[in-house]
This record gives C-alpha cells, structure tokens and sequence, in this order.
C-alpha cells in the first residue's frame, strides 16, 4: 500500500503542476518497478513483466496507429465535412443540444474514439453553439455524451478492444449487450438535452456559413460518405476492426486522390502528421488527426500496461482483492464505487479499466457479464473525473469548461441505471 500512495502522491504532483500525466505513469513505473525489486523479482524478470503486459495491448496500439490515419484521411477525403454539411439542414434550434448529442453518438459509433470525435464533430458543435449563444457548459456536456456513446460501444473502439482483452471476449459479441443497456440512459439524456433546446437561439445563419466553408474547399457529394458507409456496413458484417478501419482508409485514400485532387506524394505526411488545411477557416475547423496525434494517448497505454503486468506478477492488489470479494454488497455497487476509485486514481481510461478489471474479476464469473459490467462502469465514469485525460482533453480540444461534466447526462445515467438493474 505504501507504493501505490506514493504513486498517488505523484499523481496529485502532476495534476496540480501541471505537468504531463506521462511522466507521473513513468515515475509510477520505476516505482512499482522497486516494489517488485522488495518482493524477490530480477531485473530482468521485471523488464519480461513489463514487455508482456504491453505485447498483451499490442491491438490496441496498433489500433490507435489506424485510428490516427482514419481521423486523418476522413478529413482530407471530406467525408467528415459531407456529414456535417448533409445533417446541419435539419437541425433546429429546438433541438440543437439533443442533435449534437445524437450527432456526436454517432460519429464516436463510426470512428470508435472519443478523442477524435471530439476534435471533428465536438469542434463543429461547440463552433455553432458558442456562435448562437447556447451556454458553453450544456454544449460541452451533450458533447461529451455523445462521444463516450461510441467509444464504449463501437466495433472499432480502442476501449472496447481493451475490454474484450482483458475478459477474453470478443467485441461483436459484446456489442448487443452493451447497446441493450445504454437504452434506458440515452432516451432519457437525449429528452433532458431536448427539453434544455427549448429556449436556444436562431442557428440558420451560423449553419449557412460553416457549409459555405466546407463546400469552398471540398468537393461534397455522396461518395465522400463512402468511407463512413464502410465503416458502419463492414462492423455490421463483423470484418474485423482493424480490418474494417483499413479498408475505410483506403476508400478514404482513392477519394482524396480522384475527388478531392490531392497530390498521392502528399498522402503519406497527411496519414502520420494528420491533416493540414491551405486556408486559415478551414484550418481553425478541420485540421487534426494523423498518427502523431496519437503519440501521447499510446505512451499512457503502453506504460498503464506494464504497470498492470508488475501488478499481477506481485500480487500487489491482492490484499484489496479479498476485501472487495468478501465484501456483502451487490456485485454492481461494488463495481461502480471501485471504478469511481480507480478512475481518480489512474487518470486515465486504460489504467482505470485495467486496475477495476484486476480487482473485481472475482465478482462476476461469465466473461461477458464481466466485460458489460466494465463498460457500464469505469469506460465511462473516467470521463467524469475532471484531472483524468478522458474527459479534459475532449473538453480542452472542444473549448468547453470543466463543469461540462456535469451536464453529460448518458455518463451518469449509465453507472446508476447498471446498479438499479441488477
């Protein structure tokens, strides 16, 4: 216990300075690295632990290489500027909240991260509302809704991955589970951010002008939405994720190449550095995405998951573990305090999710029952943690403040409705 309080102390030295939660994981590992030292294990026993538990997330890293290539190419091709363009005709403004809620569901569905669903469609929402004059805590919150709908239960979402890893599942078979639950929780935000419309402003002018923007600088038509048909048509059909995200990105590739007249040599910079817009507005909308983008989130994943291999090699959480299984409360209760726990402790979704995985396992024997238990509880209540990167960055790319978190109803609704349904 003493180690894990001074990781805990170093956590909080991060948060309050300000310093990158990367290097507080990085101190963390040197010391967990010397508890493993006090219990008997060699250096090299140690960098074997270590290795292994980041091979065991190798499917997720390889799958943030093509998260970053998908947010980019969908970018470039205007896949993403075609979907916006198509649905802001029908937003109105007594709605306008419960459409960026229902908007942003679908493009994390699509993508599978919230991160990128955040800086494409959660920039545009934030841009229309902050010009209409809908309160920036209500808009940010509908935001951060909408993103963590598909980041916990999209086929191609690294957190599912992570989750059917550590339960030995797979992600398709998790899915119906998993959208059966968020039922209940997502009528009921989307009726709250409906009825929190009522009083917004006239938005026919701002919507006017973000498609003029995206019409003078791409080609919109219906085959940049080919991309996104794909996705949606091949995660259906059960492809494969990886498989699914890259044929995604090739069709992407052909559209940039044959619609939007882009230069094949510049391809290659655009998929490992992202997209970069010639003008200024577009810029300041759409550029993002790329395999560096997604540099930092990898590094917080791959050192979360030696951390979770040193864990399970000392027994390190085993004391905690029997408390938790002996205690007399309802395995759901039990799973959501502990994720509560974890997720302000870790800082991030992944060491959150690993740590509740590593203590609660005991609870619930059916594998699946075990995974939706994890996406009811912790994929989610990370998000609610105003110093984890679940939910700050988002808010942070998007512009939105802290107290957003308050008004992200489906993240709240999901944990209660978990607890009173079992």
């Amino acid at each position: 216990m003493l180690y894990l309080a001074i990781f805990i102390i170093v956590l909080l030295i991060s948060i309050i300075t300000g310093i990158s939660i990367v290097w507080a994981l990085v101190a963390g590992y040197f010391i967990f690295f010397t508890y493993a030292i006090k219990k008997g294990k060699g250096f090299k026993e140690i960098m074997t632990i270590s290795l292994h538990g980041i091979y065991e997330a190798r499917n997720i890293l390889t799958a943030f290489i093509l998260i970053g290539m998908l947010t980019a190419s969908w970018r470039a091709s205007g896949t993403i500027a075609s979907i916006i363009c198509y649905a802001l005709p029908m937003i109105r403004p007594q709605w306008f909240l419960a459409a960026v809620f229902v908007i942003n569901s679908l493009i994390s569905f699509l993508t599978g991260t919230s991160f990128g669903s955040a800086a494409t469609m959660g920039v545009i929402c934030m841009t229309m509302a902050n010009a209409i004059g809908i309160n920036p805590i209500l808009s940010g919150g509908a935001v951060l809704s909408g993103i963590f709908f598909g980041d916990r239960c999209s086929p191609v979402s690294t957190s599912a991955l992570l989750v059917a890893d550590l339960t030995k599942t797979k992600v398709v078979d998790n899915i119906p589970g998993m959208m059966k639950t968020s039922i209940l929780p997502f009528v009921i935000s989307l009726a709250a951010y409906w009825l929190l419309s009522l009083t917004a402003a006239d938005i026919g002018t701002s919507s006017s002008s973000l498609s003029t923007i995206f019409y003078e600088n791409f080609d919109i038509n219906l085959p940049t939405l080919i991309p996104a048909l794909l996705m949606l048509i091949l995660s259906i059909l059960r492809l494969g994720t990886k498989k699914t995200m890259a044929v995604s990105i090739i069709s992407a590739l052909i559209i940039c190449v044959f619609l939007q007249k882009m230069e094949t040599a510049d391809i290659p910079s655009m998929l490992f550095f992202g997209f970069k817009s010639s003008t200024e507005e577009l810029s300041a909308i759409m550029d993002g995405g790329g395999v560096t983008s997604m540099v930092n989130v990898a590094l917080i994943v791959a050192l979360s998951s030696s951390f979770s291999g040193i864990f399970q090699e000392t027994g390190m959480l085993d004391g905690i573990k029997e408390k938790i299984e002996s205690a007399k409360i309802r395995p759901s209760v039990i799973i959501t305090l502990i994720s509560a726990v974890t997720c302000m402790i870790a800082c991030n979704q992944t060491l959150a999710t690993m740590l509740t995985h590593q203590l609660c396992s005991g609870l619930e024997s059916d594998r699946r029952k075990m995974a939706l238990a994890l996406e009811n509880t912790v994929i989610v209540i990370s998000a609610l943690v105003p110093w984890s990167i679940a939910g700050s960055v988002p808010l942070t790319v998007i512009g939105a403040p802290a107290l957003s978190m308050a008004a992200a109803f489906y993240l709240f609704l999901l944990p209660i409705c978990y607890m009173a349904s079992k």
